[in-house]
């Protein structure tokens, strides 16, 4: 499965779903009266975000992971084939239409999102500019084109995992981050999907 397609889809899945406004109004609002305070109701502010995605993963989500057990524990909401042994999948829960996995053989090797929050440990989300995850980093990380020459990225490197910031489909900056190890991820990134 192409992975801009992915991103384009979960983009437009993602903008689609927030531009819904959700509100709750009681009995009392209605008539113009004040409700009692113990059943006042918070504004609604959608499902609650992951709030940060850390080379380990997030949540149940974590790097290496079995697809199988994420499956029967609910956590998994579809998948789909990709390249050779790698199954994309979506989350479950409030995180659903946050996180997009990549499993390889049984194991996770992947997570991504095109949303914000999450942001990295170190503050980073996607919506920044790559001047912004520089001045985040400094020489931790770097800026990076794939092998093509088309495309950059912003990559930071944590042993041997990475997280990576890749640019946005229609305007400038980051329009997805994705975690996992440098052997899946910044490899896919540079040469195309690993099979």
């Amino acid at each position: 499965m192409n992975r801009q397609w992915i991103v384009l889809t979960t983009t437009a899945a993602l903008a689609f779903g927030t531009l819904v406004p959700v509100t709750v109004a009681g009995p009392a609002s209605a008539a113009g009266g004040t409700a009692p305070a113990s059943t006042t109701v918070p504004p609604a502010t959608g499902h609650s975000h992951p709030q940060v995605l850390s080379v380990a993963g997030a949540g149940v989500y974590r790097i290496g992971a079995s697809l199988a057990a994420l499956t029967a524990g609910g956590h998994i909401d579809w998948t789909a084939p990709g390249c050779g042994s790698v199954v994309h999948a979506g989350v479950t829960g409030s995180w659903a239409g946050v996180f997009i996995l990549a499993f390889r053989d049984d194991r996770l090797v992947e997570v991504g999102t095109a949303t914000a929050p999450p942001h990295s440990p170190a503050g980073a989300s996607v919506g920044m500019s790559f001047a912004e995850l520089e001045d985040i980093y400094g020489r931790r990380g770097s800026l990076i084109r794939n092998d093509a020459g088309d495309a950059e990225a912003y990559l930071v490197r944590v042993g041997s995992r990475v997280e990576l910031f890749t640019g946005h489909p229609i305007r400038p900056g980051v329009g997805y981050f994705q975690v996992g190890p440098a052997s899946f991820v910044e490899r896919n990134f540079r040469q195309g999907p690993a099979c």
